[in-house]
């Protein structure tokens, strides 16, 4: 357990219950009543994803399936798994297909695929997600809280431009930008349980997306008015027994994709111009659950279903280990300069932190309280240390009313200068905190995490998706996708330090990583 103070209520009051955060400005957050007229962020689009549209999209899919001339049986449906995809997938199809089997062949089927499974991910012993389906193992480790329920399945901003894609309940993937009505709708047949999207960096056009049994990549022209782009804009990626894909990576020069399965513990590095991929295996672990690549290029974060996790260095492709966490780790970001990784565990409150590059000694500060700062040393990397304690805590807003807020983090998202981060929560009973806490950050000369305030939806909405707009150019632009359907805006003005221009480009001149004069650029 921590042993620092919580830092939630440390926090500005909380928004009234009738009122939503629309911004934040002179280092507060801005709330507006719920039911006021107030225009969105400019040249950004106005997007709700209603669940009738989705079941719409769905229902005119299953009238299509109604004229298949004969359905296949549950043993050619696996015959026809194993010659395409592998022998997990036709064990699935079996398990799935249990009311068209006997149970004594439907529970032989899913040990043999936990055995399978097990086998493929090069595991010592069988991991307790080994035995869910694939559609089980997307739920639990989707982006996307409450992945099943949820309008909006994955979200991803372009890198570099004001566009974004999102995956719907019906499998289909749907681009916006600004200032165009135009919104390329892209489905494939392979396209099945979508759990997360990445656009290459460099690249004004090309999405892959992360499905069930292979990653897409999608080529979308900017100036293409096609609103349904062919199967032939497409490239399928395989791999056998990588499957479910729920996490993806681009390296920021766009040379090369990751993809991580929760059930395979080799990350597959993909050359996507020839279609060829190196696995980067690692036995321990029994999968892969969660990717995060450098904004420098020099390493990649990977982390497993279980209480380990490994930071590859790209220069080498070695890595340093992980292993005394209390739980798996759920979410984690970098820090601009690719110096500071900040991490989050299952079923532990805290915020814990790891410096990399040269030895560092300073005070790790979360709050004003005299007693919060903790000294901790740091000699290249290895050290991790708490940050911030995020216990839950309960709160009066300012109409009075009582409120809890805090607890496990579900996500995290760190803007692009490392000044403002946003925190998702789970609370005890397993359910999404309505609020997202809001903290000022920086990291150098020390690192700092200092309660900000909260950003609140309409009555009813809950948080399911939390990430930076990465080219917003005054301060930063918090996008929430809500359970309603509805992609919110919550522009943070401030000013952004000027230094970090200066310190990236030494550490470019020291280590030579083209990616991070690519950083600079693009702040």
């Amino acid at each position: 357990m921590s042993s620092l103070l919580p830092v939630l209520d440390m926090c500005q009051p909380l928004p009234p219950t009738n009122c939503i955060t629309v911004m934040e400005k002179e280092g507060e957050m801005k709330f507006v009543e719920s039911d006021a007229s107030f225009a969105p962020v400019e040249k950004y689009p106005e997007v709700t994803v209603s669940g009738d549209q989705t079941r719409a999209l769905s229902h005119r899919e299953n009238i299509k399936s109604a004229f298949i001339p004969a359905q296949r049986t549950v043993w050619q449906r696996a015959r026809l798994a194993w010659l395409e995809q592998g022998l997990c997938e036709a064990f699935e199809e079996i398990v799935n297909g249990k009311d068209e089997v006997s149970h004594m062949v439907s529970t032989t089927a899913s040990g043999l695929l936990s055995v399978v499974r097990a086998f493929n991910s090069f595991s010592g012993a069988l991991f307790p997600h080994m035995s869910l389906s694939n559609e089980e193992l997307v739920v639990k480790f989707a982006e996307v809280a409450e992945w099943s329920d949820s309008p909006v399945r994955a979200f991803a901003w372009h890198p570099h431009t004001a566009k974004f894609a999102l995956a719907l309940q019906d499998n289909s993937v749907h681009v916006h930008y600004s200032g165009s009505p135009l919104v390329p709708v892209l489905k494939h047949k392979l396209q099945k349980c979508v759990a997360h999207l990445a656009w290459q960096p460099l690249s004004a056009s090309v999405l892959a997306v992360a499905s069930q049994s292979a990653v897409l990549i999608w080529h979308i022209e900017p100036t293409s008015l096609a609103a349904r782009p062919s199967t032939s804009s497409v490239q399928v990626l395989q791999h056998s027994g990588h499957c479910p894909v729920t996490q993806l990576a681009w390296d920021p020069a766009g040379k090369i994709l990751l993809s991580a399965s929760p059930v395979d513990t080799a990350v597959m590095a993909w050359n996507v111009a020839s279609e060829s991929c190196t696995p980067l295996r690692y036995v321990g672990g029994g999968g892969v659950s969660l990717l995060a690549w450098s904004p420098d290029g020099s390493k990649v974060m990977a982390a497993t279903p279980s209480s380990i996790f490994r930071v590859w260095d790209t220069t080498n492709w070695n890595c340093e280990v992980w292993s005394n966490l209390s739980d798996r780790c759920t979410s984690a970001c970098w820090s601009y300069d690719g110096l500071v990784l900040l991490f989050a565990m299952e079923g532990d409150a805290v915020l814990h932190v790891v410096k990399f590059g040269t030895s560092y000694k300073g005070v790790v500060e979360g709050s004003l309280s005299p007693s919060w700062p903790a000294v901790a040393e740091y000699k290249g990397a290895g050290v991790a240390s708490v940050v911030a304690d995020l216990s839950e805590v309960v709160l009066t807003a300012q109409d009075g009313g009582r409120v809890k807020v805090g607890g496990f983090v579900h996500q995290m998202a760190w803007n692009c200068t490392s000044e403002r981060l946003a925190v998702m929560f789970k609370g005890g009973d397993g359910k999404v905190s309505p609020y997202v806490a809001i903290f000022k950050t920086s990291v150098h000369p020390m690192i700092q995490v200092i309660p900000s305030g909260f950003v609140k939806g309409h009555s009813c909405e809950i948080p399911r998706h939390i990430s930076f707009q990465p080219s917003f150019e005054k301060g930063a632009l918090l996008t929430v996708v809500w359970s309603s359907g509805r992609v919110g805006y919550i522009p943070m003005y401030f000013v952004v330090k000027e230094k970090i221009g200066s310190f990236q480009f030494q550490h470019s001149a020291l280590n030579g990583h083209s990616s991070r004069q690519l950083y600079t650029d693009l702040m």
